[in-house]
């Protein structure tokens, strides 16, 4: 299955927003199939970005069950780097024209510094 960096972006929103003390039960995401969103949690999990993925799977291994736990310390980081429309849209314009992968470091660099230019911008001409 291929890394879908728009489907992870979404899934951190959605814990970010339901998560509230016990791990979200096979969450959902419009558009998206269960194994899908399963295998991109558990691709969150390993990165560190989320704190707790478990499956249960039927005896043909499919997916029955799975829950997530909340966003760590660096999921919170990365998903606010990259919540805002404009500058995931200004990323994603970023990286495709320049040819740069889609890979996690990569993304966050980006957004990284689309936001520092932006906070240059915003700082011209104030004194201190």
């Amino acid at each position: 299955m291929k890394r879908d960096m728009e489907l992870i972006r979404k899934i951190l929103m959605v814990i970010e927003e339901q998560y509230v003390s016990h791990p979200i039960p096979n969450l959902v995401i419009e558009g998206y199939d269960r194994e899908n969103i399963a295998y991109h949690c558990n691709l969150l999990h390993d990165a560190g970005i989320i704190d707790d993925f478990e499956q249960n799977l039927d005896l043909s291994g499919r997916i029955v069950l799975y829950h997530v736990g909340s966003l760590t310390w660096e999921g919170h980081e990365f998903l606010d780097k990259i919540r805002d429309d404009k500058i995931w849209s200004k990323t994603r314009e970023v990286m495709i024209s320049k040819g740069i992968p889609f890979i996690f470091d990569a993304v966050k660099e980006v957004a990284s510094s689309i936001i520092s230019g932006m906070i240059q911008g915003a700082m011209k001409g104030m004194t201190f």
